[in-house]
């Protein structure tokens, strides 16, 4: 099906980019969910969640080859926060779900390059066995114990991956503080990310501000959001842009990515998001 964001991307913004003034780029932060050979023909390719084994390892070689170096969030704050360091390709790696085909498909591709990674974890989907989130079995606790020791970092994805914005103040607080204190529990050191589940509701900047009061009281100093961009100094540390990536993306579009060039589509998110109707809980698009 035809690819308006990809067209845009390739054939404007890309060359756009070209003749901009060069200033202090941003951070990309590529947000992944499932590795798996899952197909989605019947959405269309923007909404994909699930990038094949191969796709995923072509995206890795391809950070190798351009000389990206992966960082944490945190790491990514402080250079976003205190800008004119050393300039480098930087990068961070973010997974949402805790799905268990992280540690059979993703990690491989990473540990292969030396890459970091974050994972965020819905703490009811994850138990002692292997447990369902979506259709899709979840990582065990042995699994991420397993992972945090070979470097890869956690964070919170709530308890039960609820639209926040339906709930309560103190349903929000239970679901923020819980899954913080299970995880922390379970690997035995602080967690300080934070990812929002579903589609963050930006426009509605009374519930962002009482969320981010609450993730900061629960002891969270970053978070992601599904907020498209490049993670740089205009916006906030609790909810910084991301960007989506899936099977479609193929090397012109993913680098496209990278650089910025795929940035604009935050314009008509947001103006998609100031639909009445768009954030009912449970149908929220991925982004």
């Amino acid at each position: 099906m035809p690819r308006f964001d990809r067209l845009a991307t390739l054939y404007f913004f890309c060359p756009l980019q070209r003749y901009a003034l060069a200033g202090e780029s941003g951070i990309p932060i590529l947000m992944y969910h499932s590795i798996s050979e899952v197909t989605e023909e019947r959405a269309h390719p923007y909404y994909w969640t699930a990038t094949t084994p191969a796709i995923f390892a072509d995206h890795m070689r391809h950070l190798h080859e351009q000389n990206y170096k992966t960082v944490s969030l945190q790491e990514a704050v402080n250079r976003i926060e205190t800008p004119g360091g050393k300039r480098e390709k930087l990068a961070v790696l973010t997974f949402d779900d805790g799905y268990q085909d992280f540690y059979t498909h993703a990690f491989p591709a990473l540990n292969r390059y030396g890459f970091s990674a974050t994972v965020f974890l819905p703490t009811a989907y994850i138990g002692e066995t292997s447990r369902s989130f979506k259709g899709t079995d979840c990582l065990t606790w042995n699994q991420v114990r397993d992972l945090g020791k070979a470097g890869i970092h956690f964070g919170s994805h709530t308890v039960t991956h609820p639209q926040l914005r339906t709930l309560r103040a103190e349903a929000i607080r239970d679901e923020v503080r819980c899954s913080k204190e299970t995880i922390e529990e379970k690997l035995g050191h602080r967690v300080l990310s934070f990812a929002y589940p579903y589609a963050l509701p930006e426009t509605d900047r009374a519930f962002r501000r009482e969320l981010r009061g609450i993730l900061a009281e629960a002891g969270y100093e970053a978070g992601v959001s599904t907020t498209i961009g490049t993670a740089d100094q205009t916006g906030d540390r609790f909810f910084l842009k991301r960007l989506p990536a899936n099977s479609a993306d193929d090397r012109r579009l993913f680098d496209a990515k990278l650089a910025g060039a795929y940035d604009w589509l935050h314009t008509l998110q947001y103006a998609w998001k100031l639909r009445p109707t768009c954030l009912s809980a449970g149908h929220s698009p991925a982004w």
